[in-house]
Parts: C-alpha cells; sequence; structure tokens
C-alpha cells in the first residue's frame, strides 16, 4: 500500500522532470531554423542509423544487383547531401531489391530507395525530389521529435492514471483508451507536418544543383495513379496522401520557386535517368519474393 501511493506520487515528478530537462536542452535547428528538444544527442542519431541500416538492408532483399544503378543513386544523393545543412554527416544511399514502392530514411544519414520506386520514375529530377526528401527528414531531426512528441503522450497518459489517483478499471480503461487516441491522432498531424517540411527541404536540396522542383509533384501524380489503379504502394502508408502533398508542394513551388516554368532554368535529365536506371533494371532477374514464413 506505502509503496502504491508513493509510485503514484514519484512518478509523475519523474515525468515532469524529465520533461524539463529534455526542454531545457533545446538547440535551433540548422535546417529548419525552429527550436528543437534534444531527446537524442547527434552521436546517438548515427549509432542508430549505423545499428539499424544493415539490418534494413537485409529485411529488404539486400541491395540492388546493380552497380551502375547504385553509384548512380549515390552519387546523386551526395550531390544533395553535400548542399545540404548537415554536409558532414556519414551519408550513406541504399537501393534495396525490392517491389514495393517506398523510400524512407534512418537518422544518421542513411537514405533508402526502393527497386520498385526507381521502376516508377521516369526522370533524374523525380529521383532527387525523393533523396532529397528524404535527406530533408534526417537534417530536420524528425526521429528525434517523434521521440519527444512520445514521450509527452505518454507523460500525459502516467499523469491522467496516476497522479489522479483512480482507482475504478473501467475508468482508468475509458481515460487510456482516450489518451491513445489523441495520442495517435497528434502523432499523426505531427507526422503529416514533419512530410511537408521534408518535402520543402527537399525542394531546397535538389534546387540548389538545379532540379526542377515540379518534379517533386510528378512524382505524386504517379503515385496518385498508382493507388487509384489499386497498387499496394507503401510510400503511401507512411507518407501524406498525394492530393494533400500536391497541392501544398504547388504552393511552395510557386511561391518560393516562381520561376520554374522559365525554359532552361531547371532541369529533368529524363535522358539520363532512362539510360542509368531503367534500362539497366531491365537487364536484372525480378527480386526474389520475401520467403512466407
Amino acid at each position: 500500500m506505502i509503496q502504491s501511493v508513493f509510485f503514484k506520487s514519484i512518478v509523475p515528478l519523474l515525468v515532469c522532470l524529465l520533461l524539463f530537462f529534455t526542454l531545457a536542452a533545446c538547440s535551433t535547428n540548422k535546417a529548419t531554423g525552429r527550436s528543437q528538444p534534444n531527446v537524442l544527442s547527434p552521436q546517438e542519431e548515427r549509432d542508430i542509423g549505423a545499428t539499424e541500416a544493415p539490418k534494413l538492408v537485409k529485411q529488404l532483399g539486400g541491395e540492388i544487383p546493380s552497380d551502375e544503378i547504385r553509384t548512380y543513386v549515390t552519387d546523386l544523393g551526395n550531390r544533395l547531401a553535400a548542399v545540404s545543412e548537415e554536409p558532414e554527416l556519414p551519408w550513406e544511399f541504399f537501393v534495396v531489391n525490392d517491389n514495393i514502392v517506398n523510400a524512407f530514411a534512418l537518422p544518421g544519414g542513411k537514405v533508402f530507395v526502393t527497386r520498385g520506386m526507381l521502376q516508377q520514375l521516369t526522370n533524374e529530377a523525380q529521383l532527387a525530389g525523393i533523396l532529397g526528401h528524404e535527406i530533408g527528414h534526417v537534417t530536420a531531426r524528425h526521429l528525434n521529435d517523434r521521440l519527444f512528441q512520445h514521450l509527452l503522450v505518454t507523460g500525459a497518459a502516467i499523469g491522467l492514471g496516476v497522479a489522479g489517483g483512480v482507482n475504478d478499471d473501467q475508468t482508468l480503461e475509458w481515460m487510456g483508451v482516450g489518451v491513445g487516441v489523441g495520442g495517435n491522432l497528434t502523432v499523426l498531424a505531427f507526422s503529416r507536418g514533419h512530410e511537408l517540411e521534408a518535402d520543402r527541404l527537399g525542394l531546397r536540396y535538389m534546387t540548389r544543383i538545379g532540379y526542377n522542383p515540379y518534379a517533386q509533384v510528378q512524382v505524386m501524380e504517379i503515385l496518385r495513379r498508382e493507388a487509384a489503379a489499386g497498387m499496394g504502394i507503401e510510400f503511401l502508408q507512411t507518407h501524406p496522401i498525394p492530393n494533400t502533398r500536391i497541392k501544398e508542394l504547388t504552393g511552395y513551388i510557386r511561391k518560393d520557386y516562381p520561376d520554374y516554368d522559365t525554359p532552361g532554368r531547371y532541369i529533368y535529365a529524363q535522358k539520363n535517368y532512362q539510360i542509368s536506371v531503367l534500362n539497366e533494371l531491365a537487364k536484372l532477374p525480378d527480386a526474389k519474393l520475401p520467403a512466407k514464413k
């Protein structure tokens, strides 16, 4: 009984102290310009990326068996990373031999794009937009933000269930469900905000090396068509629906890059992509499906 009372009284205090010290360690993000709590240190982010990247490569079927494609994607990714706010990160770009349509990034500079995604694209600028977007997730430290968000939601749940001294199981269960739903909506909204922030950073990086920002809109249009055709696109499970992205991207482009449609101002490099990626993909054997468990 004494332990229970002590636990109920001390846990909210510990949560508050944890949040206080996290907030006290805020810094200004170089890519976004916003203040950001430091749940993870830069070294911890690098360690996570270095540890988890090989596991994901293996899980997703290994790297694509084409030196030409891997080199092409790595070279483009490195050019984009070099003009980001974190060029010193140990950037690595992986093309995994998986037919799902997806791209994602781990903290510390590990960026992934699937074979399935490459097959959907038609020009180099589109790939630059995808890689730039994922680089944006890294430079904006979005995993760090998500962990802080989780910390807030968990703290709220503990505060409701413990600090309130609730003993009725049904009432506690109801409050837990409420916090869970509220937490999910908050995380979802934050996640969509992160995606749009990464879009804007992706536009910044791709235009810095000469690619037409409208290619990002083209990518969303491709994914929207595939989704409408009933294709299972994993990318859409972790990114906002294309209609939302198309609207926001178009607004960003018209405001920040009003000369995007000026002839000769930016490039799409369709021929480069056809020769270096699509032609090479056509030479490869089909990707192996994951073994059934």
